[in-house]
């Protein structure tokens, strides 16, 4: 598959590519809150619902359907570490948006986890090709630590934006924040201008 190469995103935001306070790894270090959680692939489902024309629940097979693209991506880790050329395939953040019909009142995204995780961003930053649910890294199928069968990625953010053991979004009409953010971390998250706490 055609990889699209999204590196130059840093250009948007009037930074080098490789953020300030980040040191780049060919590593890729496995970070989560509570460890990986338990999960069945025939019983696994995606949801969208909130403020949307109509709700989506797909199993995996279903979601896998979509169509997807492969996009060579920056990862960047708020604790200060970013790994370079990714190759992630899945499903763009705009494509889910259509299939659901989000609707006017929309003004912020919810992503909810198989693990409880929660983070949010404002729809403006998700309405983007490069914010992608992925499903696998380098062309093979995403390892579970690293967020397997289906994380998001946000490469114009720090990597917490971007929930591993992803299983729905929630389109809300007002703003809120979630697991981290609610604990200190900034809800801006922008790496070229190190909003990393709030």
């Amino acid at each position: 598959m055609e990889c699209t190469d999204m590196t130059e995103v840093h250009k948007e935001f009037g930074g080098d590519r490789l953020p300030p306070g980040q040191r780049e790894t060919e590593a890729f270090p496995v970070l989560s809150k509570d460890g990986v959680p338990d999960w069945d692939p025939e019983t696994w489902q995606f949801h969208a619902d909130g403020a949307v024309e109509r709700e989506l629940s797909l199993s995996l097979s279903a979601f896998r359907s979509l169509p997807h693209e492969t996009q060579r991506q920056d990862f960047h880790c708020v604790t200060g570490w970013s790994r370079l050329d990714c190759a992630f395939t899945g499903v763009t953040f705009p494509t889910i948006a259509e299939q659901a019909g989000v609707t006017d009142a929309a003004e912020s995204v919810m992503f909810t986890a198989l693990d409880g995780y929660t983070t949010s961003l404002p729809l403006s930053d998700c309405l983007r090709d490069d914010v992608l649910f992925a499903w696998a890294l380098d062309g093979k199928a995403l390892p579970e630590e690293h967020g397997g069968p289906l994380r998001v990625v946000t490469p114009h953010k720090y990597a917490y934006k971007g929930a591993k053991w992803v299983t729905g979004v929630e389109f809300l009409t007002d703003h809120e924040r979630g697991y981290w953010e609610k604990r200190g971390y900034s809800d801006a998250a922008n790496p070229w201008h190190e909003n990393r706490y709030s």
